[in-house]
């Protein structure tokens, strides 16, 4: 009994760390109806802007109370929100100060000329749990829709786009180690989550009608 106890141990976790051997980071066009309700692809022109011509002036993160939370301390728990890197408490108001930092964050350096906003919804914010993390480690998972506009106008400028990122959360004794030098969840979260917002604005602009956005480099914390 204790000998496949463990082999089913060692599987697990080759299962909910297979994936998670670098961060990963795609996007794919989205609809305007996904992004922004009342809002269709025909009324809203993509504009041709580079990241360096803008400056980023707001930054609003909606994180639906419709996502469900779950706060079971199971190795993948089923539920779009899985966050234990605050205290305990409102899930969703943690994760939008989360992207709102970071997003904050990765766009600074930006000081262009063409003021714009940042529409961001999130779609799933999956971590690990205690028992995952003390464990095997496994992947951050994060999703979310975007929508640059004019802040001015709102015109669109790029595309409204789903992105996915993905970050290797640590497992066992390298979590510990990592939580000890500062290297917690939240601050490695957090500054990925500001080179992802980075490279997303940094893509070439294309119109709403192309079926796919490539996929982007891979991005090291």
């Amino acid at each position: 009994m204790n000998t496949l106890k463990i082999i089913a141990a060692l599987g697990l976790g080759a299962l909910v760390s297979a994936c998670s051997t670098v961060p990963e980071v795609a996007s794919r066009n989205a609809s305007f109806a996904q992004i922004t309700p009342g809002f269709s692809q025909s009324a809203a022109p993509v504009q041709d802007v580079l990241a360096s011509d803008m400056k980023v002036t707001a930054i609003n993160v909606t994180v639906p109370r419709s996502l469900s939370v779950s706060e079971a301390n199971s190795y993948y728990p089923r539920a779009d929100i899985v966050w234990r890197g605050d205290p305990m408490g409102d899930r969703h108001s943690q994760i939008q100060q989360i992207f709102q930092t970071a997003f904050a964050q990765g766009t600074q350096p930006l000081q262009g000329k063409v003021n714009v906003v940042l529409d961001v919804e999130i779609v799933r914010f999956h971590s690990v749990t205690e028992k995952t993390r003390y464990t095997v480690g496994g992947i951050h998972n994060m999703e979310f829709l975007l929508v640059v506009r004019r802040a001015d106008t709102g015109e669109v400028l790029m595309a409204p786009r789903q992105v996915e990122a993905n970050l290797p959360a640590f497992g066992g004794k390298r979590a510990v180690e990592e939580d000890r030098l500062g290297q917690t969840q939240k601050v490695r979260i957090t500054g990925y989550l500001s080179q992802v917002i980075r490279q997303e604005l940094e893509k070439q602009t294309v119109t709403p009608a192309a079926p796919r956005i490539a996929l982007l480099g891979r991005t090291k914390i």
